[in-house]
């Protein structure tokens, strides 16, 4: 059972995402969803109207939960206007339109909590800018090693069963031959009572 909600999750994630680790520096576009009212012609009546728009949110990634699947989210924190600022987006939500690497940084921990402590210069990590192309590489090669996986997975999961099924032929025919002796050993049996009879 956990084998088939493994592969619903795995086949349920999104597959656009680049490969985020504690220490990236990431600007998230999120999409929100406005609505305003808008007063109508006659009296007392009013329409709300939506509007969607984009909102970036660039910050150091903190933390990573669940790598893969569609429970994965991350942590992405900044300071604003003096003020640390920490928002959680699940990687697979609809409203995540996309995550774009902006800087690479080593990260000793997996969780960077320690980063809430410090102030100033301290808050920034030093790394190396990553180039535009190399985020669509890096969604590329993601989705090529995804599809690789999944073929790996039901490779495995038919060479199981052609196992199963061989084993089962096995037993069946160690079963039928043993049928097949314990007859001839009756009808010996029952040639050689006959014929002591007689």
């Amino acid at each position: 059972m956990t084998g088939i909600l493994e592969n619903f999750n795995r086949q349920s994630a999104r597959k656009d995402m680049p490969n985020i680790r504690p220490g990236h520096v990431v600007k998230v576009y999120q999409k929100i969803k406005e609505t305003e009212k808008v007063a109508g012609r006659s009296k007392g009546k009013s329409k709300s109207v939506t509007k969607e728009r984009i909102q970036v949110f660039e910050g150091l990634v903190i933390a990573v939960k669940g790598r893969q699947g569609v429970d994965a989210a991350i942590t992405v924190r900044k300071i604003s206007n003096g003020v640390g600022v920490e928002r959680v987006f699940p990687l697979s939500a609809p409203t995540i339109e996309k995550i774009e690497l902006i800087k690479k940084t080593k990260a000793r921990r997996a969780k960077l909590y320690y980063m809430r402590d410090r102030i100033g210069k301290a808050t920034r990590p030093k790394g190396e800018l990553v180039k535009p192309e190399e985020n669509e590489v890096a969604v590329k090669e993601e989705a090529v090693k995804e599809e690789i996986k999944e073929k790996e997975e039901v490779k495995e999961e038919k060479d199981e069963k052609k196992k199963t099924e061989t084993e089962e032929k096995e037993i069946k025919e160690e079963v039928k031959e043993e049928e097949e002796t314990k007859d001839e050993n009756n009808k010996e049996k029952t040639e050689t009572e006959k014929e002591t009879g007689n």
